[in-house]
């Protein structure tokens, strides 16, 4: 009797280690953006592929959940669902206004929120004790936008930084407005002229009155951050308002074949995009993402939709090494293992190095330029990212 209890025991508890360790993905995967919360969580699973090919995490496979959610209602409502569902730790997101309320709802249930893509500050400025970014977020796109205006732009257009003439314009939410208020001090300290800053409804269906408050103030270059939706709409009511900057800057977006479908390849000629690192670059600078591009084409049958999915990829292969260090998925444990990990920049494929700060924001992860050349996005900038014969073409468009 006691052989054959003993014998259950052990039966039970090799099931229970083989249990999975259940990631649940807060992302859209309906809705006007659905396109890109489905990307994100592409670059999840590849990272799950490459972790369970190599014995899982903690002797355990991993597994992806996803849940679906489109504003912060509906994250609250996807934590709940995947909590009762026994998910172990959350991950995400595309739209950070569902991060902010998702990762909220995670604490409840003493769940590590591990974001890879959402980008407004106040995510990690509140100090959530769950919540840990490991991309970039809205300082460093603030940061890259202006640089490339000042260092690859202006010298284009043939102005200098003092006194150029800069209209920013985002959509409303704490993405893009934490974003463009960055964006304003700096180019503001650069001697820059800011002349109008607009905001908007990314779900919009009419933007003319926002192009045409740009237009009016005759900027030398236009910078939007926002997302797909909005961006497109937004440039092709500047091509039907004969609204024709010397330069056109979009941060976050405008990077993705979805554009490319909606304005055609010789509008976005010249059009530049700072956004997440994309495969094109040197190996030098992001090590594997020639090999990150090859698995994703094996596996999807296609090229990215959008670059967001390697960021997501890097994201979760620095989770699940947080993880594997601290020996369970403890929200508190995750977050110190985190806090210790020290990765240079150039380590993984994204150029990402690894060092949180205080508030859990990954201080080693920047966004790249990227223009669109041909109908394909080339990087640009910085110069150690861009690949052999990758150079800033002519900004002017028909």
């Amino acid at each position: 009797m006691l052989a054959a209890i003993a014998a259950t025991l052990l039966t039970t508890g090799a099931a229970f280690a083989q249990e999975p360790i259940r990631v649940g993905a807060i992302n859209p995967y309906s809705g006007p953006v659905a396109l890109y919360g489905d990307e994100v969580a592409r670059g999840y699973q590849l990272a799950i592929d490459e972790a369970n090919a190599k014995g899982g995490v903690l002797g355990r496979k991993i597994e992806l959940v996803r849940g679906d959610a489109s504003n912060p209602q509906q994250g609250i409502a996807a934590v709940e669902k995947l909590s009762a569902d026994k998910v172990d730790v959350f991950i995400g997101t595309y739209i950070s206004a569902v991060s902010n309320a998702a990762s909220d709802a995670a604490l409840r249930y003493s769940k590590i929120y591990w974001d890879t893509n959402a980008l407004a500050a106040d995510l990690t400025a509140r100090g959530l004790p769950n919540f840990v970014r490991s991309g970039p977020y809205a300082a460093n796109f603030a940061e890259v936008s202006v640089n490339a205006a000042k260092d690859l732009l202006g010298p284009a257009i043939g102005k200098p930084i003092k006194g150029l003439k800069v209209w920013i314009e985002s959509e409303d939410s704490i993405y893009g407005t934490s974003i463009a208020k960055q964006q304003k001090e700096l180019l503001e300290k650069e001697g820059a002229t800011v002349v109008g800053l607009g905001a908007h409804n990314f779900r919009a269906a009419d933007l003319t009155d926002s192009v045409l408050r740009a237009k009016g103030t005759a900027p030398d270059i236009w910078i939007n951050t926002g997302y797909v939706p909005d961006g497109n709409l937004l440039l092709r009511t500047m091509r039907e308002q004969g609204f024709k900057p010397a330069a056109i800057l979009l941060v976050g977006t405008g990077d993705t074949y979805e554009t490319l479908e909606s304005l055609g390849a010789e509008y976005l000629e010249g059009i530049t995009v700072v956004g997440y690192p994309r495969p094109d670059q040197t190996e030098a600078y992001g090590p594997g993402a020639a090999a990150y591009l090859a698995a994703y084409k094996k596996k999807y049958e296609r090229d990215p939709i959008a670059p967001q999915s390697m960021a997501a990829f890097v994201g979760a292969k620095i989770l699940f090494k947080s993880l594997q260090a601290a020996g369970s998925a403890k929200y508190d444990t995750v977050r110190d293992a985190a806090d210790k990990l020290d990765e240079p920049v150039g380590t993984y494929e994204t150029g990402f190095g690894v060092k949180f700060n205080d508030k859990m924001q990954n201080t080693r992860a920047m966004p790249v330029g990227a223009q669109w050349q041909d109908g394909k996005m080339v990087t640009v900038f910085p110069a150690a990212a861009v690949p052999v014969g990758g150079k800033l073409v002519a900004l002017t468009r028909k």
